[in-house]
């Protein structure tokens, strides 16, 4: 899936792709998984060629002031793709997105109010509904990114209007993976352990109008039945 080295051009213009940010709590949250799929010294490479010297030696603080740009999320998933090559590169970025959910969902359950024993008494589908809406808020309460939920017999969709992932990105195709791989971990947690079907159908780099992840209703490994 070759990827563009040059920006492209983001609705709303230059000030909008300078102010859509990510409260700064979910960007230590980011470069953490980071640090961890990749290793320190592979890290400070990967920020290098994504041009965000600055983070080198100040990664965002502990906080939820929206500091932490689109454009520099978007610029290190670019640079995975870069030094890593397509393939690996995704893979990185998947590994980053299950480390995202497993930090932020120790980091972020007292302020979001999440209860395991809620989840677990839900039917599997109706958990997996609610788990979904709960880190939809969580990312219109934190962030600037845009989610909304749908719904058919055979999938949930996962519908970005705003990514931060493929911000500023230009791909032959979706190219979200650090998203799906934080939804192949939420869906682990909240089913117990069962795999699902998740696949980005549609992305804003690939010059779709959203960025589109399906979620299939039932497990294909392991877990409960789906049923309500």
């Amino acid at each position: 899936m070759p990827e563009s080295t040059h920006a492209v051009p983001a609705a709303g213009g230059a000030e909008d792709r300078a102010t859509y940010a990510y409260a700064n709590k979910i960007g230590r949250i980011v470069f953490l998984s980071l640090e961890d799929v990749a290793g320190e010294d592979n890290m400070r490479a990967i920020l290098s060629a994504a041009r965000l010297h600055d983070r080198l030696e100040k990664q965002p603080p502990n906080d939820f002031e929206r500091g932490f740009a689109f454009d520099e999320l978007g610029r290190m998933q670019r640079a995975l793709v870069e030094l890593y090559g397509p393939l690996a590169g995704r893979r990185l970025a998947r590994r980053m997105g299950r480390v995202s959910f497993r930090l932020g969902a120790r980091d972020l359950r007292p302020v979001l109010g999440v209860a395991d024993l809620v989840f677990r008494i839900l039917p599997l589908r109706t958990r997996l509904r609610v788990g979904f809406e709960v880190l939809a808020q969580m990312f219109e309460r934190f962030s600037d990114q845009s989610v909304e939920l749908e719904e058919n017999e055979e999938y949930f969709r996962w519908v970005m209007t705003r990514c931060g992932v493929c911000w500023g990105r230009r791909s032959d195709g979706p190219c979200c993976d650090l998203m799906v791989g934080l939804l192949q971990e939420a869906v682990r947690w909240l089913s117990g352990g069962a795999q699902f079907f998740i696949e980005e159908s549609s992305c804003i780099a690939a010059g779709e109008s959203t960025c589109t992840i399906l979620i299939g209703k039932q497990p294909v490994v392991g877990g409960e039945p789906g049923e309500d």
